[in-house]
């Protein structure tokens, strides 16, 4: 089992910036490959982001490319989301997930996630 507990949310106006933080317990954090997403069409869930197990490779949505920023510490059993530039339809409530790294896909689909945080609600106004 996996816990994940998202923190670092908040309310910044247009233009400002977060860092978003997911702590993980109960496994070799070095061992996933994480993600974050936020509410998409209907009930799934929108790809933000993935980074590797490593911390070797990062992939981003289109949508948010070249303003955020996926990062990890796996000393510290913690993965980041540089938000800079953010814009209003930027709002959301933002979720980390961790799959095991040797399970196939891209990781930017929600279907390949078993473990998912409760998330951190961002808000930005105009």
């Amino acid at each position: 089992q996996v816990q994940l507990v998202e923190s670092g949310g908040g309310l910044v106006q247009t233009g400002g910036s977060l860092r978003l933080s997911c702590a993980a317990s109960g496994r070799t954090f070095s061992s996933l490959r994480m993600g974050w997403f936020r509410p998409g069409p209907g009930k799934g869930r929108e790809f933000v982001g993935t980074i590797s197990h490593s911390g070797a490779n990062t992939y981003y949505a289109d949508s948010v490319k070249g303003r955020f920023t996926i990062s990890r510490d796996n000393g510290k059993n913690t993965a980041y989301l540089q938000m800079n530039s953010l814009k209003p339809e930027d709002t959301a409530v933002y979720y980390c997930a961790a799959k095991p790294a040797y399970y196939s896909g891209s990781g930017s689909e929600e279907r390949e996630y078993a473990y998912w945080g409760q998330g951190t609600q961002v808000t930005v106004s105009s």
